[in-house]
């Protein structure tokens, strides 16, 4: 831990909290009860061309990127498999468990590197990114989330970026204090500047990068570690807000839709034990088990040993056994 930080609970050799349901709402974000709301039958769908448009294009670039693929060199391959867990812990290592459910804290070099590989991601900057996973969990499988699994699997995977909001995503989405990420200078210079920065860290750079490095075309190049890595990182992102919603088990809450997905998980370095982490928001593992099938805890683990991570916050094994017991499928 960093110098002048002062630090409320005892030292017991390790930098992570161990926290009981009280001291769970002294955190400064802890999403409400999944509300009860409504589930709207009469709400008419408005599809956004432009996005539909996009989506279909990159999808068709991917598809003659998967053919033409063969002409690609090894060292292509290695690049596609490096940036898509770069890119993809910007998202679950940043926008997700750092920025959007503060569940630990970092050294500023920390946080710009999570910034660049973010914006490297191409899934929004992070201030509407968090927001929009805020609102997820606080109005969670009702009018006001924004992937609403209760309209369907194609909707929560990529069907809700199709059309306009819900009135109710739009309405409760202002209700979500945002102050602290606003607060943050990298994020507020992502978002100014994001058009820009994407076409930089998510296209141009890995084209480049990859043509020098390897020595194949700029158009493998770009296909392969740009395009195509960013389809598969977007469709295993979308997974955890279809698939982890509707199939699995239900161990800590058989109340709730989100479930244990182990394929989801090891796709999505970690992101796919979502019954527990519906539960524990604040835990920065999101998972009893740790490391175990959970790449993005492995490398929050790894920076907190080099010191540039601290305050991890973590379930105590009590509270999990009593949300089991009390919630849980007995899976």
């Amino acid at each position: 831990m960093p110098p002048g930080e002062n630090k409320s609970v005892p030292d017991d050799g390790d930098d992570y909290y161990l926290l009981d349901e009280t001291s769970a709402k002294d955190l400064s974000f802890v999403p409400l009860p999944r509300p009860k709301g409504p589930i709207s039958k009469y709400f008419r769908t408005q599809l956004v061309w432009y996005n539909i448009i996009g989506i279909g294009t990159l999808h068709l670039i991917s598809l003659y990127a998967i053919i033409v693929s063969p002409s690609a060199r090894l060292g292509t391959w290695l690049m596609y498999m490096w940036m898509y867990m770069m890119t993809g812990l910007g998202v679950t290592a940043g926008s997700h468990r750092m920025w959007t459910h503060k569940s630990y804290k970092a050294h500023w070099s920390y946080r710009l590197v999570l910034t660049i590989l973010n914006t490297a991601a191409f899934q929004n900057h992070v201030i509407e990114w968090s927001r929009d996973h805020r609102t997820h969990h606080k109005f969670s499988e009702t009018d006001a989330d924004p992937h609403n699994a209760h309209r369907g699997f194609f909707f929560a995977h990529c069907g809700w970026l199709m059309c306009r909001k819900h009135p109710e995503v739009i309405r409760k989405g202002r209700m979500i204090d945002i102050s602290d990420l606003e607060a943050d200078p990298f994020l507020a210079f992502q978002r100014k500047y994001y058009p820009i920065l994407v076409l930089l860290l998510a296209f141009i750079a890995p084209t480049i990068l990859n043509s020098w490095i390897t020595g194949d075309t700029y158009l493998n190049s770009f296909l392969i570690p740009g395009v195509l890595r960013y389809v598969s990182t977007l469709h295993i992102t979308w997974s955890v807000n279809s698939a982890a919603h509707l199939w699995g088990a239900h161990p800590y809450d058989d109340t709730i839709h989100p479930a244990e997905n182990l394929i989801v998980s090891m796709g999505a370095i970690g992101e796919g034990f979502h019954n527990y982490h519906h539960c524990f928001p604040w835990d920065y593992s999101t998972s009893e088990y740790g490391p175990l099938f959970n790449g993005t805890t492995c490398f929050i683990d790894i920076a907190a040993a080099l010191g540039l991570v601290w305050d991890r916050k973590k379930a105590s094994p009590a509270v999990i056994k009593a949300r089991r017991s009390r919630t849980g499928d007995k899976s």
